[in-house]
């Protein structure tokens, strides 16, 4: 197109999709620059002293925190946080995508969506139903979607997708931080420290369920087997152990039951954000799967 007097070239142009997500997510710094997210983090408190989780405590501080007695807690992001994002990032004409931890976990996505009608900027929100690589993989899903063009609903239903792909399995090794977060009275706790207890728990859509019980780590061992047997003929994609401090060689016995060294999967070993650290205490691990198809357990 072209303009008399002047010779202007007008070049159609698509608003780009700027993704904003919270810290409970599970991603590398390589894929944290490479697709350029925006992370809001969540605060924790120890001690009657508050950290910015990334900020100014790191995931091994944490650990030290956990070992040296000193339980945290968790709060989540002040609404001015994403509104002040949101507007920033907007401000060139972009649209926001938000997707944020499950609902199920934290008030953070409800806190990001009150923010979304705040702000000058377009905002999308999602909730991810999900949390740490479980979220991940909706995320970088939605990055990609963006680099090939794709809208924002055909994004929302990609992530749709993922969810249901996804799984979400924790072991829980010890229930002390359940014990002082309120989730487990202390009667209880002091009762299972007397048997021994490991408890498996798994998150779904409207809530996280307590699936095994068990006396010893055998129990962890026996149910990977359980999760390589259910996708047997359900092919994982990618496989997530993010951890609070475990010895890699456990981590590498889970491994080899739920993907033998013939399977080749995409593969992710780290500690946790320091919010999922809170909740699951020492030695917890996060089992998170991505499959080829959905997975056939109820969510």
């Amino acid at each position: 197109m072209r303009t008399s007097g002047t010779t202007k070239e007008f070049i159609n142009m698509t608003t780009s999709i700027k993704i904003v997500t919270d810290s409970s997510i599970q991603l590398t710094p390589e894929e944290v620059e490479k697709y350029a997210i925006h992370i809001v983090p969540l605060s924790i408190e120890i001690e009657g002293k508050s950290y910015v989780d990334g900020e100014d405590i790191t995931r091994q501080e944490l650990i030290d925190n956990l070992r040296a007695g000193r339980y945290p807690k968790t709060s989540q992001p002040p609404l001015g946080k994403f509104v002040e994002l949101y507007d920033q990032l907007g401000a060139d004409g972009s649209e926001i995508l938000a997707i944020t931890i499950s609902d199920v976990l934290s008030g953070t996505f409800n806190t990001a969506q009150t923010a979304a009608g705040m702000s000058t900027s377009k905002v999308t929100v999602i909730n991810s139903k999900s949390t740490d690589r479980g979220l991940a993989f909706q995320v970088l899903a939605a990055a990609q979607d963006i680099a090939a063009g794709k809208t924002i609903t055909e994004i929302k239903k990609h992530c749709a997708d993922i969810y249901k792909r996804t799984r979400v399995n924790v072991l829980i090794d010890n229930l002390d931080c359940l014990v002082k977060g309120g989730r487990v009275s202390r009667f209880a706790g002091a009762l299972t420290k007397l048997i021994n207890l490991k408890v498996i728990v798994q998150l779904n859509n409207k809530s996280l369920d307590v699936v095994v019980k068990g006396r010893s780590r055998k129990t962890f061992l026996k149910f990977c087997q359980q999760i390589a047997a259910a996708h047997k003929d359900n092919k994982i994609l990618d496989l997530s152990f993010s951890h609070v401090g475990v010895e890699p060689e456990f981590l590498g016995r889970l491994k080899d039951i739920i993907v033998p060294e013939e399977n080749k999967v995409n593969y992710l070993e780290r500690l946790t954000s320091p919010i999922i650290m809170t909740h699951t205490g020492l030695n917890a691990v996060g089992i998170i799967t991505l499959s080829e198809e959905p997975e056939l357990i109820e969510k």
